[in-house]
């Protein structure tokens, strides 16, 4: 223990961290990497999966409605007007009315980009592989007929290369995102808005298949860690608070059984944050693409019922300036579909991270937007984007963010599972006398879960209200002024959109204003962040995996197929100080 004491983190890391993978989960973005590792792989959390299907569907998860109604539309312009008050720039109509420059654009053909990666035009994944061995031509699981017309639409070039390739089964990560919608794929995104992309389109097993095959195809492409290794390799789950018990229970097996890990840990983001940030106590401020999560941390433990999840994030930002733009008519006239062209949205949150700030007066940039049509080249078109502090401010007032729709999971399959941080120590669920104690939960079906009585739980809230509110309430709720003034001054502002310049002024001022008037603080701080803010969980999680007060929690694989797992045993891992995160039942032989 005096050792601990006195080694340097990454001394620690470097000693004991050569077999363990840091795995990171997000509903945009996975992050993967071996705990030396500076810093992880972070590779869009998607896979395309080739299809005959006719009518062919271009996403899984197609919204089930995008149309905005005129009561959203109404908010949306009340809150825009309300956020241009605060930035003093001129209200929604007003800025169209009286705008002093042009709203022309223009096609700027044969581009070459000198200012740098975020003007740099996307290019369509070439989604043939090559054969080597043209015998095996007869055996070809595809549509000839479909090749010879794709062969077609790209030209004589690519008709050659065509008729000598077939198409890949399965494309993961970027290049996933790059598929032309003409070519015969669907795009299916495993987890969205915090939580796994069940819904009666999207199975369970087809979304465990789908995590199974990017994660394996991470760790064999881009680590280098085959199938015939990794009982060598440990794995560090660092997975956000919106999951349930039941969803970690499955990605544990996943892990175990499939990707053949010797043995896993599960910790949870805010956790791993505090860690990774060489904190104790901090209120951490999850800001991700898609959900953004507030929760609090004291002496490294997750204080219960501080939790806040809020349903909007980095891609929210990235729609709501599209909106702006087509309102003000700086959007060239061409079609961006982020539903149907996920590289729309790659180009979306490029422009959001390049130009978007927060900052008082009119924020404009002149920038190269581009069109992408069916299997043709990029067309860059060169315009003035206006209103670029406006969209970051949603985060505040998110009447600006019109929500998406998608096909709601069935809710009876969370009802055996408690929350992350929920308090469970005198709940029993009773076993079935017909269980039996070696029935593993496998792949299919997973039927072990389906003998237990249904017991109502819980449901992971989301709150409708701005991210000041949330921090304030969910600090407030800690009940004691003297924790509560230490973490007003122990914010920690985490994610991609952590990044945005001038969030951390605008965040530490709306704070302070939403503090109730009898509450004795006057002082709120932001800190900054020691770690990269995208992956400072990531890093965290491989400080938590190496610690030895964590060795009482890591599950063997042998014992988790041999033993399974039985609700209410007994051993839940929240008998540990230090790992309240742990969020699974463990039987021990």
């Amino acid at each position: 223990m005096d050792y601990l004491k006195t080694v340097v983190p990454s001394q620690l890391i470097a000693e004991r961290g050569s077999n363990l993978v840091v795995i990171n989960p997000g509903s945009a973005n996975v992050r993967i990497g071996l705990a030396p590792q500076d810093t992880p792989y972070d590779i869009p959390h998607c896979i395309a999966r080739y299809t005959n299907q006719t009518p062919k569907l271009n996403v899984k998860d197609q919204m089930l409605n995008s149309q905005v109604t005129t009561a959203q539309h109404m908010e949306r312009e009340k809150a825009y007007d309300i956020i241009a008050s605060y930035l003093k720039i001129p209200f929604l109509d007003e800025e169209v009315a009286n705008s002093s420059f042009p709203r022309k654009t223009g096609r700027v053909d044969g581009f070459n980009s000198q200012s740098g990666r975020k003007d740099v035009p996307l290019t369509w994944t070439n989604v043939y592989e090559k054969e080597t061995d043209f015998s095996l031509a007869s055996e070809r699981p595809t549509n000839e007929g479909q090749i010879g017309e794709s062969a077609e639409k790209h030209g004589n070039a690519d008709a050659k290369e065509a008729s000598t390739s077939k198409y890949r089964k399965f494309i993961c990560g970027g290049e996933a995102l790059r598929i032309s919608p003409a070519e015969p794929y669907c795009l299916h995104r495993p987890i969205r808005r915090g939580h796994l992309n069940i819904s009666q389109h999207y199975s369970l097993q087809q979304v465990l298949e789908d995590l199974h095959a990017i994660w394996d195809w991470i760790l064999i492409e881009k680590l280098q860690l085959p199938h015939s290794g990794r009982n060598k390799f440990a794995a560090i789950l660092v997975l956000p608070e919106t999951f349930d018990n039941r969803e970690i229970k499955e990605m544990i097996s996943v892990v175990l059984q499939d990707l053949c890990f010797s043995s896993v840990v599960v910790h949870q983001e805010g956790i791993a944050a505090i860690f990774g940030n060489g904190l104790s106590t901090a209120c951490v401020v999850n800001i991700g693409a898609q959900v953004t999560s507030v929760i609090c941390i004291e002496d490294g433990v997750a204080v219960p019922n501080t939790e806040k999840t809020l349903p909007f994030g980095g891609e929210d930002i990235s729609r709501c300036l599209l909106w702006t733009q087509r309102h003000h008519q700086t959007w060239p006239q061409f079609r961006t579909d982020i539903l149907t062209k996920p590289i729309d949205m790659l180009m979306l949150n490029r422009l959001r991270e390049s130009y978007c700030e927060i900052k008082e007066g009119e924020v404009d940039a002149i920038a190269l937007v581009q069109s992408y049509e069916d299997g043709m080249p990029a067309g860059s078109h060169k315009t003035r984007l206006n209103a670029l502090n406006v969209p970051p401010m949603g985060l505040f007032y998110p009447m600006l963010f019109v929500p998406d729709v998608y096909p709601p999971p069935p809710r009876s399959w969370f009802h055996d599972c408690e929350d992350m941080l929920e308090d469970a120590w005198h709940v029993e669920y009773p076993r079935k006398p017909d269980m039996s104690d070696g029935l593993y939960p496998g792949f299919n079906g997973l039927p072990m879960w389906d003998n237990y009585p249904v017991f109502a739980s819980k449901p992971k809230k989301e709150e409708k209200i701005g991210l000041a509110e949330a921090i304030t309430n969910s600090i407030l709720s800690t009940g004691r002024i003297d924790l509560k003034r230490k973490l007003f001054c122990s914010i920690q502002l985490i994610g991609g959109v952590a990044l945005t310049h001038g969030l951390i002024s605008v965040a530490e001022e709306r704070v302070l204003l939403a503090i109730p008037t009898n509450e004795a603080i006057d002082t709120v701080e932001v800190l900054p962040s020691r770690t990269t803010p995208t992956f400072v969980t990531w890093k965290g999680g491989a400080i938590l995996g190496i610690l030895d007060f964590g060795r009482d929690a890591w599950i063997q694989r042998e014992d988790w197929i041999r033993n399974g797992i039985h609700v209410g045993s007994g051993r839940k891992y929240k008998d540990s100080y230090f790992l309240q995160a742990q969020a699974m039942c463990y039987i021990n032989s």
